[in-house]
């Protein structure tokens, strides 16, 4: 019977496949400080954890008996792989499953931003609305405008290719150019740049590494247009927050919509304090369909790593040359 520790529980679908071995859950609120983490993975032979939890050096030389580390989570910027790596411990994540999960909350903030859907709301729930009004919140239409996707992988894609029954142009800046999409879309390969200062809408689908740590700066937000709205389901350390927010005040850009903030759980009071900006609370991947099967990856890399196999998710297998007999 092998040990497990799950840093927050998961749906049931999940946990119900690792039933027979031995499974510790932390049952708090928010997140396990540090030390939590660090204490309870002794003697574990396999650790669950989520994008919110640092998994480095540390944590694994207090993990002396893991064989695999599971991110409930497709980004893996919160684990040290190549630490992992050569202590012989498997490192997976859950892509795919939650792709359309994604690129659907990404649409919905572009819609509830461009159309003030979040300050309708507000105004309908303080009872101000007095009928019908010519001016009364106008926003912009999506219908017919330009698409900027910046990181076109599975979910950039999926995004992007919603793109077409609003008879959208589309533009994206990738690391390479896939011509293939291009075909299937009519979508365009351009710089950053160009994508910036011809698009209408600008959605981030990027991991977080040390190029597209605040790929989104003062610079880049005056080159987009001042009608222009900037949407973030990636990684809120893509964007430098204070010039977003200096960007919004002043008026360099029409709007933005986050589900994710560079010093995440925390959130600026002036982002708070703002009427252009859409925010919600990483909730990316929370549909019951998309969580659920998340749980389920996570549960069968474990199993499989447990098993002296290679995780399917694996995105070490080298590890396999360090693993201990």
């Amino acid at each position: 019977m092998a040990k497990i520790f799950i840093t927050r529980r998961l749906p049931e679908e999940g946990l119900e496949l690792l039933k027979g071995h031995e499974i510790e859950i932390y049952e708090g609120d928010a997140p396990p400080s540090r030390e939590e983490i660090i204490e309870r993975v002794r003697e574990k032979d396999a650790l669950i954890c989520l994008l919110t939890d640092k998994i480095d050096a540390e944590v694994m030389e207090n993990g002396k008996n893991l064989k695999v580390i599971a991110n409930y989570a497709v980004g893996i910027d919160n684990i040290d792989i190549a630490e992992a790596t050569k202590r012989g411990i498997f490192v997976t994540n859950t892509p795919g499953v939650l792709t359309e999960t994604v690129a659907d909350l990404a649409w919905a903030l572009m819609m509830a931003i461009a159309r003030r859907i979040v300050e309708g709301d507000e105004f309908m729930r303080q009872k101000k609305f007095k009928g019908w009004a010519p001016m009364l919140l106008l926003g912009r239409d999506i219908y017919g405008k330009t698409l900027g996707v910046v990181g076109l992988g599975r979910i950039g894609k999926a995004f992007a290719r919603r793109a077409s029954g609003f008879s959208m142009k589309i533009l994206y800046y990738s690391r390479k150019r896939d011509e293939e999409f291009e075909k299937e879309t009519g979508a365009n390969f351009v710089s950053l740049k160009e994508l910036l200062e011809e698009s209408d809408f600008v959605s981030l689908h990027l991991p977080l590494t040390k190029e597209t740590y605040h790929i989104i700066g003062e610079k880049e937000l005056k080159m987009m247009k001042k009608t222009a709205y900037l949407i973030n389901t990636s990684r809120g350390k893509c964007i430098d927050e204070k010039a977003l927010i200096k960007a919004l005040r002043e008026g360099w850009i029409e709007g933005a919509a986050l589900d994710v903030y560079e010093n995440e759980p925390e959130v600026s009071d002036e982002i708070l304090s703002l009427k252009n900006v859409v925010l919600a609370p990483h909730i990316g991947s929370a549909s019951h369909e998309t969580r659920s099967g998340m749980a389920v990856m996570v549960a069968e890399n474990v199993l499989s790593a447990l098993n002296g196999k290679i995780p399917p998710q694996c995105l070490n297998p080298e590890a396999v040359k360090y693993r201990k007999i």
